[in-house]
């Protein structure tokens, strides 16, 4: 019974050790309209390309609050923003310069674009909370 019980929980350990939880809390909402979409990189090669998992939340009071689940350890980047006018893209002037309020995980910032993997990266190797703050 014992080695049975060793063997199961052996053969369990690396899949409980992969479930993770990440807790983003968008900041700075500043109208109550459209969706916040939030969405969640584990690579600088697919950065800002394609996504690992995502998650739209109607925009409601200054912050909203997604938990991303099942992550295994490693890195990962968060973009996020505010989608006022619900056409699921974030709308740019004429020179490519936001229209609509966004953020990235660690608040990091880019020049000409958005930051980098390496800028935005945080290490998932438990459950973790972060915040971003729209701008």
């Amino acid at each position: 019974m014992k080695l049975l019980m060793i063997c199961l929980l052996t053969a369990l350990a690396p899949s409980l050790a992969a479930q993770h939880k990440l807790e983003v809390t968008v900041k700075g909402i500043q109208a109550e309209k459209g969706n916040v979409l939030i969405a969640l990189y584990n690579s600088d090669a697919t950065f800002m390309k394609k996504h690992v998992a995502s998650r739209t939340v109607k925009a409601s009071g200054n912050d909203v609050t997604v938990v991303f689940e099942n992550l295994k350890p490693g890195h990962y980047a968060v973009s996020t923003f505010h989608d006022e006018n619900d056409n699921e893209k974030l709308d740019t002037n004429f020179f490519g310069i936001p229209k609509e309020l966004y953020g990235f995980s660690n608040n990091a910032k880019g020049s000409l674009g958005p930051p980098s993997f390496d800028k935005a990266r945080v290490k998932i190797e438990a459950d973790k909370k972060l915040t971003i703050d729209l701008r």
